[in-house]
């Protein structure tokens, strides 16, 4: 019976070792600040625009665009609070 051949393994060499980073331990000073301004502004939108929006041109203007801008402004404070640690 014929011997099956062998495998040639090459040999990969070695990876580098790289020295791996520290992870952050405390957040970035203007994370907090940035996500709280922007959830607000969100609702100050909303509220304004429920209470007196037919009354302000700019807003008359925008019609239900308000509640894009309102929701989209407290979804970018929920997109910036993953960055808070």
């Amino acid at each position: 019976m014929p011997e099956s051949s062998s495998r040639n393994k090459k040999k990969s060499p070695e990876k580098v070792q790289r020295t791996p980073k520290k992870p952050r331990t405390t957040s970035r000073v203007w994370v907090a600040p940035a996500m709280l301004a922007c959830w607000l502004l969100g609702l100050i939108w909303l509220v304004v625009f429920y209470v007196a929006g037919q009354d302000i041109p700019v807003m008359r203007d925008l019609n239900n665009w308000n509640l894009l801008i309102g929701m989209g402004l407290i979804a970018v404070g929920f997109v910036i609070s993953t960055q808070w640690i």
